[in-house]
């Protein structure tokens, strides 16, 4: 027992960026528990749930479709009525819409093209859990690569998740052809969050941006949270 709070990184076939999300998290000062999809529970502790990037069983079907499916989803869907802290990252993110966890679908790309790249995305609300640490209207440097990113929901559910404040960010320009240029939203309770984006990519400067590190150190303060008030 470190102290620490405790995060689980669910791994799927085809996830390749449970390790990166692993590091950054402790270098942030979480413990991280990597969960095969194939349990059926979250260990014992757990004060956040991350679904990462990578490309789940080989996209195959639809992004994240099969995956949503996963023996572990319904642990997930568990942790997250109970208010626990869940984020999605690219691939997790579209695991996420796709157990309805989270509104909308994220499609190809408008430019039927692999994006990978830095963008800008700007803080749409500070009133969230992963947000915390950031003001409304900040611009953060993050790197995307996904070919299937275009989030997409109807003109009606657009504005009902923004009135809600339930975007959280936007692209400053069109990266992939996204419904309002939305690069990540959480559910109506704001304790499920998923983008497009990687902050796991972006926590050292060295890489050319810590940005992501507002992100993912706000994560690890809700698990401590939740996990205390869980006790």
């Amino acid at each position: 027992m470190t102290g620490r709070p405790r995060v689980a990184i669910v791994v799927f076939p085809g996830s390749n960026d449970d390790r990166d999300a692993a590091w950054a998290l402790g270098a942030l000062g979480a413990d991280v528990d990597l969960v095969w999809h194939a349990e059926y529970e979250l260990p014992e502790g757990v004060g956040a749930v991350v679904l990462p990037g990578g490309f789940s069983y080989g996209d195959y079907l639809r992004v994240g479709a099969l995956a949503s499916l996963a023996p572990i989803m319904g642990a997930v869907r568990r942790f997250a009525d109970a208010g626990g802290p869940v984020l999605g990252i690219c691939n997790g993110f579209q695991i996420l819409c796709e157990a309805r966890l989270l509104p909308g679908v994220l499609r190809p790309n408008r430019q039927l093209e692999f994006v990978c790249r830095d963008v800008v995305v700007r803080v749409e609300t500070a009133q969230t859990l992963f947000t915390r640490r950031c003001v409304e209207g900040q611009e953060l440097v993050l790197p995307v690569k996904h070919g299937d990113g275009a989030w997409y929901a109807d003109e009606g559910t657009l504005m009902q998740l923004a009135a809600r404040g339930q975007i959280v960010f936007r692209y400053t320009e069109d990266v992939n052809g996204s419904l309002g240029n939305v690069a990540g939203v959480t559910n109506e309770a704001g304790n499920v969050m998923g983008l497009m984006p990687h902050p796991e990519h972006a926590v050292d400067p060295l890489l050319g941006s810590a940005d992501g590190g507002l992100i993912l150190a706000a994560l690890v303060d809700a698990a401590a949270a939740h996990a205390l008030a869980t006790a």
